[in-house]
């Protein structure tokens, strides 16, 4: 088991497992390099870029931010601004300065690499680093993947190579898991559970609520004020991304498709009737009729928006999916009656223990199994974090949480030019509201449902390994071939 809060990091848009992913091998890459003592060696840095990070990288910023970690830099902390341009900067230059001082001659037109026909068979998102010396000969090699979310895992320079469209051999697996990704507690945590069944019958059997069971596993391994606090940072920092897409004054977004900013206008149309980001938190009674809904969509687009623009978002569990849980939390915060941090905190430990079992026994990776594992994990930690704060029972949570991924089951990741643009900043808006249907529908029952949450999170698994895998982030399908760029 690893610690729900490893389900929030902030970093950066547009794209955590194309974005954050490689820039954390890139600087883990970089910075071993002055850990084995051969920096002062290097002459030359060498990337490859394969499976989906090939065919969507340019689009999702990935040669941005390898050359970004190959600095030294890290997405919850690097300046957004350089980033946006880091390429450019570089490609001027021709110069880059690895961690350490170490100059050395970079032109990112052939020292980064996309290979487009050959992939990792480990998993679509792995990259190749290369490190030389002035006479060519190779000092270090290290092949890292990026697995959804922004989590990475550190494979071997000798894993398997196939060809782009090759079905890849059963059974591949990753030589070292990033450790340090990650806070494991299984001889400290008092709870372990595998699937949510197991979760559930905890529950029951402790009388306790979900947030209950991963508060006692969190404090196990930090001090409970340490909890407490970072979720509320995470909370936080998904409000100062709200107010930044809100705010905005920029036209439209980045990478040539000219996809206007919404956000803003929309907000000042709302804000005509009440402004929410303005005032109490407690219930606003009188907004615009279906008020609840299309402030949903605000603060779902606001964020989706930032992240498209390469802004501070929250990973939530990933950046394709990074506006649905801040706009359901805002709900909460300003539609439902008695919001207080309290129910924040419960509302993310709740949503962070639905994501844990996405990703322990299934993915989040758009690149792996479709939006689905994405968009579709997501809308079910929202959905199973607003059912707990709102007093819903666990096997209403649970519902909830099942509905909310039911009905993205075999949604597809097809990004026109490889943005997360379209349709990614719309789904984000409707995934929202859909959690908080979800809601609805699980509370309006008693908690009884004939699909299981384990069987809709294997039943996503199966289906996203049945998918072409066209329609699995790499802009070879669906909407990214049929909208006819001018």
């Amino acid at each position: 088991m690893f610690s729900v809060l490893d389900m929030f990091s902030i970093g950066v848009g547009p794209s955590s497992s194309h974005t954050v992913g490689p820039m954390k091998a890139a600087c883990r890459f970089a910075r071993s390099l002055r850990g084995s003592g051969i920096l002062h060696q290097v002459a030359r840095v060498r990337t490859v870029l394969y499976g989906s990070l090939s065919l969507t990288g340019l689009g999702h910023g990935t040669d941005r931010a390898i050359i970004a970690g190959l600095e030294g830099s890290m997405p919850d902390t690097v300046n957004t601004a350089h980033l946006l341009h880091a390429r450019e900067e570089c490609a001027r230059s021709r110069r880059l300065d690895l961690p350490g001082g170490r100059r050395i001659v970079f032109d990112p037109d052939s020292d980064i690499v996309f290979e487009k026909w050959q992939r990792l068979a480990a998993h679509p998102n792995g990259m190749r680093f290369q490190a030389f010396d002035r006479e060519g000969n190779l000092l270090d090699e290290q092949v890292w993947y990026s697995i959804g979310g922004g989590f990475i895992a550190q494979g071997s320079p000798e894993d398997t190579l196939i060809g782009i469209h090759d079905r890849p051999p059963e059974h591949t697996a990753f030589a070292d898991a990033d450790e340090q990704e990650t806070t494991r507690f299984p001889d400290k945590a008092p709870y372990h559970f595998d699937t949510c069944t197991e979760l559930v019958t905890l529950c029951q059997r402790e009388h306790k609520r979900i947030s209950d069971i991963i508060w006692a596993n969190e404090t196990a391994v930090r001090p409970a004020a340490d909890v407490r606090a970072r979720l509320l940072a995470v909370w936080e920092a998904m409000g100062q991304c709200v107010q930044a897409g809100c705010s905005s004054d920029e036209p439209v977004l980045p990478g040539g498709l000219d996809v206007p900013r919404r956000a803003a206008g929309m907000y000042r149309l709302l804000m005509s009737t009440g402004d929410v980001l303005r005032r109490s938190h407690h219930r606003i009674d009188v907004v615009l009729e279906s008020s609840d809904a299309a402030w949903v969509n605000l603060f779902a687009l606001a964020v989706s928006e930032e992240n498209a623009g390469g802004g501070r978002v929250v990973t939530a569990p990933t950046n394709g999916s990074a506006g649905i849980i801040p706009a359901v939390l805002e709900y909460y915060w300003h539609f439902v009656d008695g919001a207080d941090e309290d129910g924040v905190v419960r509302f993310l430990l709740t949503a962070g223990a639905i994501g844990y079992l996405f990703k322990r026994n299934a993915s989040i990776s758009g690149a792996e199994v479709g939006c689905q594992g994405e968009v579709g994990s997501a809308c079910s930690m929202a959905a199973a974090g607003l059912c707990e704060v709102i007093g819903g029972t666990v096997q209403q949570v649970e519902n909830a949480a099942e509905i909310g991924i039911e009905h993205n089951l075999g949604l597809t990741c097809d990004p026109v030019r490889g943005l997360v643009q379209i349709p990614c900043i719309e789904r984000n808006a409707v995934a929202a509201n859909t959690a908080i249907n979800a809601v609805r529908i699980a509370m309006l029952g008693n908690g009884s449902h004939i699909v299981t949450l384990d069987q809709a999170i294997r039943t996503m698994k199966q289906t996203g390994e049945d998918m072409m895998a066209k329609y699995k982030e790499t802009a070879k399908g669906g909407l990214a071939v049929n909208v006819v760029e001018c």
